[in-house]
């Protein structure tokens, strides 16, 4: 898996609505990578709402969050609208399959999808935090949070700082 302090590495996929989304195409913000199995399934399908359900914290902290799995762009679309999801983007890492979770290390060769995990990389590029959850949980988004609350904290701090 991918370590914290390495560059993030840029990548372009569809979103749900088949938009080009790219990693880079955020700037000044940070970026969850939100990577799930399947869609259809129940725990993939909460992982996905918590995104929705916290998108005006993300928001709050200057960030975006981005649902990725293997799946097609017209599954993503019909899960999106099964599950309400409307601003989070769910991502198709469909063709070359699961490239993005293998540009991450979060791919399963076996099983030929991606691990649960998540990935926060910040304004610069960075990867600031680095998540792996069980096939059956639901990652808790307070350690994401919690990771872009100290960020924020850290970075106000040296804002007040006066330059000599």
């Amino acid at each position: 898996m991918v370590e914290v302090g390495e560059l993030a590495q840029d990548f372009s996929i569809p979103d749900q609505n088949g938009h080009e989304i790219r990693l880079s195409g955020f700037p000044g913000k940070r970026v969850i990578l939100s990577f799930h199995p399947l869609a259809w399934t129940s725990i993939c399908a909460r992982q996905m709402e918590a995104l929705e359900e916290n998108r005006k914290a993300f928001d709050a902290l200057g960030a975006v969050a981005l649902g990725i799995s293997v799946d097609s762009v017209p599954c993503k679309r019909a899960w999106a609208e099964r599950l309400g999801i409307r601003r989070t983007r769910l991502l198709a890492d469909f063709w070359p399959h699961g490239a993005v979770a293998q540009m991450y290390d979060v791919f399963d060769s076996i099983k030929g999808y991606s691990r649960r995990a998540n990935i926060v990389v910040d304004e610069f590029g960075r990867i600031i935090f680095v998540g792996e959850y069980p096939a059956t949980a639901v990652p808790d988004m307070q350690d994401v949070l919690d990771v872009l609350q100290a960020q924020e904290k850290s970075r106000r701090a040296e804002e007040q700082v006066p330059e000599i």
